[in-house]
């Protein structure tokens, strides 16, 4: 790092009051990303007595914030891919009926930023019931065809190798993260804390828990940096570290990045008598593994400068899907195939009799000529109307304070 570089970096002190202001740019983007950003908001509404009651399905892990953005191609230790839910912050033993209505929602606005009849919603909201349904089944049934967008993205995915990620995330691929907009200089106590962290052996055994990668081998922190990203995230601890293993060749996995993100309170509420890890980032990386399993034996739960952290190693294939423009027939597509990725995310957990009384409860209650649910599609069209109106009323605060 240079002078001049740790000069124009922020100081610890100033971190929040940016983070604060980029997490209202980037909310202020459009009103999917405003949903994206708005995770809180959906629990208010959800802990209003006045809305309408959602049933109660079997108590598993669920995601907690389960929009469209967070769900794509993840790669397993062993290097296999596959489609799961990408981002477990708010993961909690709760009500699987949370995350078909935060979908439900997601898919919604993004069908009207994409200038979309209703009609396309209530079709889309059908077929995610579809889709969900048929994941839950014990019948050895096809999975939903791939949308155009998951198709490109799995893709990319699989052609992606770790000179594509070095050429995103560091600088010029040598060994350095570049500060700037997205990384930030640390203060000599954080960069400390990160030296002791990967000192630990919770750290060693994830770094070297990648296939090819001797258990033995030497780690070395090369670099690190305060990350500016994500969304509902912004304000808490956020770093990436860039670690060498043995051989600094990349071609034999000598270089990782890892993610180091710190776990806060959930919003999402938890089921009654269901016990989960008091300390938070034990939750995540619990959750995770039951609902993410490619994800979740990449993470690992630590402490840093005593907050709860969780460790992941960010690999080339971790992609999200971007639907920056549904057509009608893809919309629908989406829907459906999505619904059975966090259908598949939620029955491996349930016995099957659970899944068979859960896709019992989904099938009632239709709304009136609709296969969707009738608490489904209220709660969606409730939900919509409510965020409509707290994004614009946000941004007319944003552009205020501009």
């Amino acid at each position: 790092m240079s002078k001049a570089e740790a000069e124009d970096s922020p100081t610890p002190e100033q971190r929040l009051r940016l983070l604060r202001r980029r997490r209202d740019e980037k909310m202020a983007r459009s009103a999917h990303a405003y949903v994206r950003g708005s995770t809180t908001q959906f629990y208010d509404w959800l802990r209003d007595s006045k809305r309408c009651s959602l049933p109660d399905g079997p108590a598993v892990w669920i995601c907690g914030d389960c929009h469209v953005g967070n769900l794509g191609p993840l790669a397993a230790a062993d290097g296999s891919i596959a489609i799961q839910i990408r981002d477990l912050d708010q993961t909690v033993i709760g009500n699987p009926a949370h995350d078909l209505v935060r979908l439900g929602l997601s898919l919604a606005t993004a069908a009207r930023g994409s200038d979309l009849p209703g009609v396309t919603t209530a079709h889309m909201l059908e077929q995610m019931i579809r889709g969900y349904e048929e994941a839950m089944s014990d019948e050895d049934s096809d999975a939903p065809p791939e949308p155009d967008a998951v198709q490109l993205v799995r893709k990319q995915a699989l052609g992606r190798k770790w000179r594509h990620l070095a050429k995103e995330r560091l600088a010029d691929l040598k060994p350095r993260l570049p500060l700037g907009a997205k990384f930030w200089a640390l203060s000599d106590e954080e960069r400390e804390g990160l030296r002791a962290l990967f000192d630990a052996p919770a750290a060693r055994k994830l770094v070297t828990s990648v296939s090819g990668r001797e258990d033995d081998a030497a780690i070395e922190m090369l670099d690190a940096a305060y990350w500016v990203k994500g969304y509902s995230s912004l304000g808490l601890l956020r770093m990436a570290v860039l670690l060498g293993i043995g051989d600094l060749d990349p071609k034999t996995g000598g270089l990782c990045l890892i993610d180091i993100k710190e776990a806060g309170e959930p919003a999402a509420p938890a089921a009654p008598n269901r016990r989960m890890p008091k300390d938070n980032a034990q939750r995540v990386v619990q959750g995770a593994r039951k609902l993410s399993p490619n994800l979740g034996d990449r993470m690992a739960p630590a402490t840093l400068l005593g907050k709860p952290v969780v460790l992941r190693e960010l690999m080339p294939q971790d992609l999200k899907i971007q639907i920056d423009q549904f057509s009608r027939a893809e919309a629908v597509r989406s829907a459906r195939y999505l619904a059975s990725v966090v259908g598949a995310a939620h029955a491996r957990q349930m016995s099957r009799a659970d899944r068979t009384a859960w896709t019992l409860e989904l099938s009632r209650h239709h709304a009136a000529n609709l296969e969707a649910p009738s608490w489904l599609w209220s709660s969606v069209v409730d939900l919509s109307a409510r965020h409509e109106a707290g994004y614009l009323e946000h941004c007319r605060r944003y552009a205020a304070a501009a």
